[in-house]
């Protein structure tokens, strides 16, 4: 029986083959080299993206505090607001029954007392009767 041999690469012997293997090689190389930079590329975009989420972790842990501090600091507020509204009523009611007695004693003994008019502080707290002063504010944290 005989057997046929095939060529063991044409391009071997074949000097025509030889242009296109070389190319063949070029691209190879080419193409790891340009594999080789996507994925350099694509490692520092990972490293930029996770620099970026832990200087935005950082960002938020900040503004949180900084909500929680201001929370705390509007509750005081709001808590000193509800006292000082107490306050005024309290105090609108006394100048009220102050005003009844003045009334009264006009009434009995004729003289011409000037009772002013109670403004409603509730109503119209920035259009109150009294001297401005400057607001002042402390921190104490």
């Amino acid at each position: 029986m005989a057997t046929v041999q095939k060529p063991a690469c044409s391009s071997d012997s074949d000097p025509r083959y030889a242009n296109i293997d070389e190319k063949k090689r070029k691209r190879m190389l080419s193409n790891r080299e340009s594999a080789r930079r996507s994925r350099m590329k694509k490692q520092k975009l990972l490293e930029d993206l996770v620099n970026e989420v832990s200087a935005l972790q950082k960002n938020n842990t900040q503004i949180c505090e900084k909500i929680k501090f201001t929370t705390q600091r509007f509750v005081k507020m709001e808590a000193s607001n509800s006292v000082l509204r107490a306050q005024v009523i309290e105090l609108t009611e006394s100048l009220q029954s102050l005003n009844s007695m003045l009334h009264m004693v006009e009434d009995i003994s004729g003289y011409d007392v000037d009772i002013p008019e109670i403004p409603d502080p509730l109503m119209k707290p920035w259009q109150l009767p009294c001297a401005t002063q400057p607001i002042c504010s402390t921190f104490d944290g």
